[in-house]
C-alpha cells in the first residue's frame, strides 16, 4: 500500500476519508485537486502533506497552457502560494514548498524547470522514507520487550512517505520480535486513531486495542502503559511540539503517572525559525466536524463549537524527541546546522 505515488505526469493518492471502509485511490493531473485533498484530509499527516505539496507543484509545471518562461514561472509560483494556504500548522508543507521554489529558481527554461522540480519532489519523498526508517531504528531501542504503548492520531504509512514516525517505532519493535502491544486513542473529532491507526496496525499483525480519548487516564492509573509515543506536526527550536489535539493531555497524564513520553518526527518537522511553541499557528477547523460523525448530527445544530485541530505540548513534558539523526534528550536546543 502506498499513500501517495508519482506516475510521471500525474499523482495517485489514497483517499483517507474513506478508510477503513473503502480503499479508494484518486489519480489527478491537477494541482487544484491536490490542494482540496490536503484541506479535506484526504491527504493528511505532516510529512505526507509536504510530499503531496511537492508533487502538486510538479503538476502545475506540467500545465501546457503557458507559452513563455515568465508565464510558466507565474503559474508555478501561484500554485505554490495556493498549496501554502491549504493547511497552516504542519511545517513540512512550507519546508517542501521552499525546496521546490529553490529548484525552480535554478532553471533557465521550461523543460529544465520541469526536470528539476520532478527530481526534487521525488527526492523529498525518498528522503522522508529513509528518515522514517531511521526514526524506527532509533526509537525501537527505547522500547522494552513486551511493552504496552499508548499513541494518538495516525503516524504510520498513511501519514508519511515511509513506515511512519511514531508508528515506525512500533512496527520496527514488532519486526524485532519485541511483542509490543498498542492502545490507540480514537482521536476525536475525526477519529484518525480509530479509522486509520487500528487499521494499519492490524494489517501489520500488531496487537492493538482501541480506546476513547477520555479513557487514557484510567488506563495509565492501572499501570497498563509503559510509554506514550506520538508524532508532531511542528516542533519549535526549544522542543515545544504541536500535534493532534489531545496530545497535550496525554503528556500531562504521562508526567503525573511517571510514564515516558516520546515525540517522533523527522527533522523536516522542526521549525528552526521559531523559539517556542507559542509561535506555532494552530489550525481551527469546521464546527461540523464536532457536531457530526460521518455526516450524522450528534449535537444541537446551533450549539457553539471550538475545534482546534492541534495543541502544543511544552518541552518540559517530553522525555525525548526522536528524529532520523538520534534520540534527543532535554534540554532541547535544535539548530538547523546540526541536521545538515
Amino acid at each position: 500500500m502506498k499513500a501517495i505515488e508519482w506516475l510521471g505526469n500525474a499523482v495517485r493518492f489514497l483517499d483517507q476519508t474513506k478508510l477503513p471502509f473503502e480503499e479508494s485511490y484518486i489519480t489527478t493531473d491537477r494541482v487544484e485537486v491536490v490542494c482540496e485533498a490536503i484541506r479535506s484530509l484526504r491527504i493528511r499527516g505532516a510529512p505526507l502533506i509536504g510530499i503531496a505539496a511537492a508533487y502538486g507543484v510538479c503538476l502545475s509545471a506540467l500545465d501546457e497552457s503557458t507559452e513563455t518562461f515568465e508565464q510558466f514561472l507565474a503559474t508555478v509560483l501561484f500554485a505554490r502560494k495556493e498549496l501554502s494556504q491549504s493547511r497552516p500548522t504542519a511545517v513540512n508543507l512550507f519546508r517542501a514548498l521552499e525546496r521546490m521554489e529553490d529548484a525552480l529558481r535554478k532553471a533557465t527554461s521550461i523543460e529544465e524547470a520541469k526536470k528539476l522540480l520532478i527530481e526534487k519532489a521525488l527526492a523529498i519523498h525518498q528522503e522522508d522514507a529513509e528518515m522514517c526508517r531511521l526514526i524506527g531504528e532509533h526509537g525501537s531501542n527505547l522500547i522494552p520487550d513486551g511493552a504496552t504503548i499508548l499513541t494518538i492520531c495516525n503516524t504510520g504509512i498513511l501519514a508519511t512517505g515511509g513506515d511512519g514516525t511514531a508508528q515506525s517505532i512500533i512496527t520496527t519493535a514488532h519486526r524485532k520480535e519485541k511483542k509490543v502491544k498498542v492502545f490507540a486513542c480514537e482521536t476525536r473529532p475525526l477519529l484518525q486513531g480509530a479509522r486509520l491507526t487500528t487499521w494499519e496496525l492490524q494489517q501489520a499483525g500488531i496487537d492493538v486495542t482501541l480506546i476513547t480519548d477520555s479513557m487514557a487516564a484510567t488506563l495509565m492509573k492501572r499501570k497498563h502503559v509503559d510509554c506514550v509515543i506520538t508524532g508532531a506536526d511542528r516542533i519549535a527550536a526549544n522542543g515545544d511540539a504541536a500535534n493532534k489535539i489531545g496530545t497535550y493531555s496525554l503528556a500531562v497524564l504521562a508526567r503525573y503517572h511517571n510514564i515516558p513520553f516520546y515525540v517522533a518526527a523527522p527533522s523536516s518537522t522542526i521549525d528552526f525559525t521559531i523559539t517556542n511553541g507559542v509561535m506555532i499557528p494552530i489550525e481551527e477547523r469546521n464546527p461540523a466536524e464536532v457536531r457530526e460523525v460521518f455526516g450524522k448530527r450528534i449535537a444541537p445544530e446551533n450549539v457553539q463549537v471550538w475545534n482546534p485541530s492541534f495543541d502544543m505540548t511544552p518541552n518540559e513534558l517530553l522525555s525525548a524527541i526522536i528524529t532520523e539523526s538520534d534520540v534527543h534528550y532535554p534540554p532541547f536546543l535544535f539548530r538547523e546546522q546540526n541536521f545538515a
